[in-house]
């Protein structure tokens, strides 16, 4: 999977294991932010993805650094990204700071921003 065939980030998973890659990808479409109503997906919150034979381990940000959500959103992510495959899934809060352009082509338009 190149760049050009997939808008956003570019997962570890894309590369070693595309197709359970894209299960996760579509599942964590489901996981939706309750204050802007866009996926962890559409925002760009999930960072990578990486399977393994002992599982699989999704790396997270937040919007803000103290998103009241933020717990709610890393177990909805984590429970929907091992309900996608049945592997066992460890998920990880990164520290990097979101900014809108880790949005999905088009995400933001909504919001006028591109």
């Amino acid at each position: 999977m190149s760049e050009d065939e997939a808008p956003g980030v570019i997962w570890e998973a894309d590369s070693t294991d595309p197709e359970k890659s894209e299960e996760v990808r579509q599942a964590l479409r489901q996981v939706m932010d309750p204050e802007i109503g866009l996926s962890v997906i559409e925002l760009g919150l999930i960072r990578d993805l990486t399977i393994q034979e002992s599982g699989q381990h999704v790396k997270m940000i937040m919007t803000t650094p103290f998103c009241p959500y933020g717990p709610a959103l890393l177990e909805s992510a984590r429970a929907k990204a091992e309900e996608a495959t049945g592997a066992t899934t460890t998920i990880e809060m990164a520290m990097d700071a979101w900014d809108p352009s880790m949005m999905e082509d088009g995400a933001g338009a909504e919001w006028g921003l591109f």
